[in-house]
């Protein structure tokens, strides 16, 4: 065994040996691939091997893709046949809303360029006459996707990967890892097989690696407890059964090709032919998670018994669709684990707080993935950054104080999800409320209704606290859903009038020390401010794409409180803390520190908010206390507000008059009631997340996660007064060489009178030619309209351009408008007094 190598893959399951390969294929000529037990022998042996596109998520839907268009080119290099059956997906649907959901997904497929087709129930029965059709209201069928054999693509893949010098080492465990400070030590132990268990021998070997990338599937606990992180990676049991051969399928097989795989969404199953007979897999309620602290020793290639009680009604809806299975034998069964996350994604990326260590876990859909993930993920590896943005599997999306049982449950709930109707406003209940703000109960006697944003529990909109009977809080819609109305009122007010957001879960650091000025001059992209002043900004990937966006405010002249997004606080303290690192030698001391739990936000906005504050503040004059003169715009003081000293900021996300108010968490409820009392008289409204992201909109402010991320630059996100090309900062040489591919507008959307975007949407020219994409969507109150926000090519990115949007199976005429269609002359926001 060789005990020197530039990357080391952990675990040999389909995932491990596409990166293995893949890595090979990027160039790295120094691979090695170790697998504790056999090739294939984890939850990859019993997988079903089904390869459905179907996905809401753009990184994911690529990585699915690439996947199916890979697998087809195996058989030619390897002379390995993959087992790869393209017989299609039929997703069925019994109501118009699981076909609304389809429409919502068809129009990211289109984005992604995945093939797909409409069928009618009476199609349906035409092309497959043994499915029961009276039920359905049509469905939509992918024909390049299909099912393959886990273990033959697994071998494939390997047998690639030892063709491109990939070394493969069977039976080897790791025990240990060991950081140097510029290359992983890795301990591993031979294991042996001994009456019929896997046991350590005393063999042992060290092997240092520059990289190393885990792939350990249902072992991720194991793998965390090595590493010292939390990985939320925890199996859970899949079962399904496979039935004897059904004698009207042998016969209708005489004369017709094979059925697609099919999945009725609303029964929560899929159905595919076997030797045949079917197969049905179903996702039902109560399986539970398991391993969660590790795997036994004793456990190999094992499965679970079979609980047929908990899938009777899974059982009896395949009945129903396909008739002839009814008097049908059972042939086999299987009950396996397979490892989930809290929000379905894998784990795919840099590992939290540890420099080379790349994470590969938590595939609820692993043979689907594997081949887009060692893709994507030797590209991050090999060339600093995957062409799309791959920030939405990103490890550190979940932070530390995320707990074991709190897998469990989010686990338990997303396998049970898997053909839930997936709703863009959806909200799952599981394990919630964990984090919440000091005011939570106060919001919610007023009738926040909540979303759970990085574990916290944030209003997305008040409705009414005496609701009537037949008023559903929990009714979403894939158009415009039970709460609508409500943030229209919202954002009207904010307009109109004064609104308050409760912006606690911010993420906050301080940076400070000698070297803290010169390390975020060079660390991000504008101007830092002067002492007392804000910016907005953008710290870079090494490919020049935008990594994370911050509003700096400059307290001192070494001392920097950084806000950026509330669902990123762990990503972001990495990439800050280990580039700080890096750079300390050269620039002087520097501390960060997290402070997003010490500080509540409220951000109080629109053209009373100053009346409102004069109520409160406590000054020498309080009539000019925040005035422009006194307090002007992009600045930020230290106010107090009654008894609470506040760190005001005099920014809107909304894009009016206002101001955030960063205020000691401790003295949350005080200050609540100070500006709820103060705020009675002005016509103070509560407002959630959904009425601001849509204000932020008529502002084309960008958000991260969605108009800026790591596949564009700030330059394509388009905006130049944000970007200081005068001074050298990290990233811009890449920034620069990448160009103009595409470009950042906002539209103006006559759509249907019952849905707006979501921010997902393909967008065309009036020929029908598609040329980009939505990243936002939503409603705007000041122009009675859709309105969403998205990237196209760089000619199209003017005022005036004429588009159109798919919603819903339709093309809707959509208008570029200006930058900051809403007060674009920014005077609301400047407005003294």
């Amino acid at each position: 065994m060789k005990t020197h190598v530039k990357a080391l893959v952990v675990g040999g399951g389909a995932v491990g040996t596409s990166i293995a390969y893949h890595l090979a294929r990027a160039g790295w000529s120094d691979v090695m691939l170790l697998e504790r037990d056999e090739l294939t022998s984890g939850s990859t042996w019993h997988a079903a091997g089904l390869l459905p596109l179907f996905n809401m998520s753009f990184a994911t839907t690529h990585i699915h893709k690439y996947s199916v268009e890979f697998y087809k080119t195996l058989e030619a290099e390897t002379g390995l046949n993959a087992g790869f059956s393209i017989v299609g997906n039929l997703r069925m649907a019994q109501t118009q809303a699981r076909m609304d959901e389809y429409m919502v997904y068809a129009t990211t497929a289109e984005t992604c360029g995945v093939p797909y087709e409409w069928l009618t129930a009476a199609q349906i029965k035409e092309r497959w006459p043994l499915v029961n059709t009276t039920d359905l209201k049509g469905a939509i069928y992918h024909p390049t996707d299909g099912y393959i054999n886990p273990a033959d693509v697994t071998m494939a893949m390997a047998k690639g990967a030892r063709q491109r010098g990939v070394m493969i080492e069977r039976k080897w465990q790791v025990d240990g890892y060991e950081w140097t400070g510029s290359e992983w030590r890795v301990t591993v132990t031979k294991m042996v097989e001994r009456g019929g268990n896997l046991v350590p021998s005393e063999e042992q070997q060290v092997i240092t690696a520059e990289h190393v990338v885990t792939a350990t599937g249902n072992h991720a606990q194991r793998t965390a407890k090595l590493l010292g992180i939390k990985i939320p990676a925890i199996p859970v049991e899949h079962q399904f059964i496979v039935t004897e051969p059904d004698p009207a399928l042998v016969e209708y097989r005489k004369t017709h090709g094979e059925h697609p795989v099919l999945r009725d969404a609303d029964a929560k199953w899929y159905v595919r032919e076997e030797r045949g007979g079917w197969i049905l897999g179903p996702y039902e309620r109560n399986a539970p998670a398991r391993f969660a602290y590790g795997v036994p020793d004793s456990f190999r290639a094992d499965l679970f018994p079979l609980d047929l009680e908990r899938i009777e009604e899974e059982y009896m809806s395949m009945i129903h669709r396909l008739p002839s299975s009814e008097t049908v034998g059972l042939k086999d069964d299987f009950n396996g684990p397979i490892c989930y996350t809290p929000d379905g994604n894998p784990l795919v990326g840099p590992a939290p707080g540890l420099r080379n260590m790349w994470l590969a876990e938590g595939f609820s859909f692993g043979i689907t993935a594997a081949g887009g993930t060692g893709y994507y993920l030797a590209q991050q590896m090999v060339e600093g950054e995957a062409e799309i943005d791959m920030a939405s599997l990103d490890p550190k999306r979940y932070g530390s104080w995320m707990t074991t049982e709190y897998a469990v449950k989010k686990n338990e709930e997303c396998y049970e999800h898997v053909f839930i109707l997936h709703h863009p406003d959806e909200e799952r209940e599981a394990a919630r409320p964990l984090r919440t703000a000091p005011v939570y109960d106060r919001q919610k006697a007023l009738g926040a209704q909540f979303g759970c944003v990085n574990g916290w529990e944030r209003p997305n909109y008040y409705g009414p606290v005496d609701a009537p009977e037949d008023f559903d809080h929990n009714a979403r819609s894939f158009r415009r859903g039970g709460w609508w109305q409500y943030a229209v009122d919202e954002a009207k007010a904010i307009r109109e009038g004064v609104g308050m957001i409760d912006a606690t879960a911010f993420t906050k650091h301080i940076v400070k020390g000698p070297g803290a000025t010169q390390f975020l001059d060079w660390f991000t992209c504008n101007k830092l401010p002067k002492v007392g002043r804000i910016n907005l900004t953008y710290a870079l990937t090494s490919a020049g794409t935008t990594r994370t966006e911050y509003t700096i405010v400059r307290r001192a002249e070494n001392e920097y409180y950084l806000v950026s997004a509330g669902a990123w606080t762990a990503y972001d303290a990495d990439y800050l803390r280990k580039a700080a690192e890096d750079k300390a030698a050269e620039f002087g001391y520097i501390e960060i520190q997290d402070v997003t739990t010490q500080y509540g936000v409220f951000a109080v906005a629109g053209p009373k908010s100053r009346d409102l504050l004069k109520e409160l503040i406590r000054d020498a004059e309080p009539e000019t206390a925040l005035s422009n003169k006194r307090f002007p715009w992009l600045s930020s003081r230290r106010i107090e507000l009654g008894m609470c000293p506040v760190d005001a900021i005099r920014v809107a996300y909304t894009g009016e008059l206002g101001w955030e108010l960063h205020h000691p968490i401790e003295m949350q409820r005080y200050l609540w009631e100070q500006l709820m009392a103060a705020g009675e008289k002005h016509g103070l409204k509560l407002v959630g997340a959904r009425a601001q992201n849509w204000l932020r909109q008529e502002k084309s402010y960008r958000a991260f996660g969605n108009e800026l991320g790591r596949d564009a630059t700030p330059a394509e996100a388009d905006l130049p007064r944000f970007i200081d090309l005068e001074k050298d900062f990290h990233g811009k040489d890449a920034m620069l060489a990448k160009g103009i591919r595409s470009k950042c507008c906002t539209l103006l959307i006559d759509g249907p009178a019952d849905a707006d975007p979501w921010g997902r949407e393909a967008l065309y020219l009036p020929d029908g030619t598609r040329v980009g994409r939505l990243t936002s969507g939503g409603y705007s109150v000041a122009f009675g309209k859709s309105i969403g926000m998205g990237y196209v090519r760089p000619d199209l990115a003017i005022e005036g351009t004429k588009l159109k949007v798919k919603m819903l199976d339709q093309l809707w005429d959509a208008t570029v408008t200006c930058d900051s269609p809403y007060d674009p002359s920014n005077a609301t926001i400047r407005k003294d007094g």
